[in-house]
């Protein structure tokens, strides 16, 4: 029988503390070795014993949340779940706690908290499972120093506004955000446009897009509805909301729709898939990376049988490699590609 998932649960809310220790307290396989109320305490509780996962709120009195979280990456890398409000700044500060090495965000309202934690036990269950299977030597090996684009040239005059003939579709969840940013910030303003779908709570993506796009030759945007896809720009599926792709005349733009989440998630890799499939063929270059579960599979076969080129990230590299291993196992991958690789196959695929 294998070892119970140990986790501690940082949060300097009792309530908070109490429910999250009762939901995953009663889950198969999880053990809750200990709760704190700040990072100093939870310091000193590890001290005794180290856990193999710890959810962590980012706003705590003492010590706050990202330097406990750069301290712990620092010096024992350890998988770790934001535990963040929608709030603005708490938005920002768990984008900042994704950047410095966290797997991935639960978010939390401010009011009905306590009804939300346990109606959201099977999302909170779930990404304590995901972390404890994380490849924490992946994780840190994309939070390095960033590198210059592959190219550097300008693009052409008129690039920005010209369509692009050919597309990129990206399909990512636990630990993507790490691992987009490697890719995108080895892209050049010439690269063909691209789409991706990150699994990632409401609000949380347009943050994630801003930062994005503060670091990246690239253009990079949370998309709305309508939207042309086009030359150096990338757009980004609100959380919360399904993109996918159509043709518009000679264009590409997006639909960014509401409706029920597809294999369990919104946005779906699936739906942005095969709307790709459907409208691009062979013109477009579909990417799977990163991720728990198996959205984005079906999608990306769809893809190669439509005639697009078909990447998935190797197992060496991901944080957790779900979902390009199910899409191996149903034949959607043509090629695996370590993560360092993947913008190298975007410009060959742009040409």
């Amino acid at each position: 029988m294998a070892d119970p998932i140990r986790v501690l649960v940082v949060d300097d809310s009792a309530v908070v503390r109490q429910v999250m220790s009762d939901v995953l307290g009663r889950a198969p396989g999880i053990e809750v070795i200990g709760v704190a109320p700040d990072p100093l305490f939870a310091l000193e509780r590890m001290k005794k014993q180290w856990p193999d996962v710890i959810t962590l709120d980012v706003e705590m009195p003492r010590m706050d949340g990202i330097t406990f979280l750069k301290k712990i990456m620092a010096e024992r890398p350890t998988p770790v779940v934001i535990c963040s409000t929608l709030t603005g700044k708490g938005s920002e500060t768990a984008m900042q706690a994704l950047a410095a090495g966290a797997v991935s965000i639960i978010s939390k309202p401010t009011l009905g908290l306590k009804d939300f934690l346990k109606n959201s036990a099977n999302d909170l269950v779930a990404a304590v499972r995901a972390a404890a299977r994380a490849n924490m030597r992946a994780l840190n090996a994309s939070v390095v120093p960033r590198a210059a684009p592959l190219v550097q040239s300008a693009p052409p005059v008129g690039a920005m506004a010209e369509t692009t003939d050919r597309i990129i579709a990206i399909g990512t969840s636990t630990g993507g955000t790490q691992a987009l940013e490697v890719v995108l910030t080895s892209l050049p303003r010439t690269t063909p446009g691209i789409v991706v779908v990150q699994h990632m709570p409401e609000k949380f993506t347009a943050l994630f897009a801003q930062r994005l796009n503060q670091v990246c030759q690239v253009e990079v945007l949370e998309a709305v509805d309508g939207q042309r896809v086009i030359t150096g720009r990338v757009l980004i599926a609100p959380g919360g909301k399904h993109m996918s792709l159509r043709r518009n005349g000679a264009q590409y733009v997006v639909d960014v729709r509401d409706g029920p989440p597809v294999n369990r998630h919104k946005p779906s890799v699936d739906v942005l898939f095969r709307s790709v499939a459907k409208v691009a063929g062979r013109n477009a270059l579909g990417i799977i990376m990163t991720g728990m579960g198996d959205d984005g599979a079906a999608g990306l076969l769809e893809m190669r049988k439509a005639g697009a080129r078909t990447l998935g990230q190797d197992e060496d590299s991901c944080v957790v490699f779900g979902m390009p291993r199910e899409a191996v196992k149903r034949g959607a991958v043509e090629r695996q590609v370590p993560l360092g690789a993947i913008a190298r196959e975007i410009l060959n695929f742009g040409g």
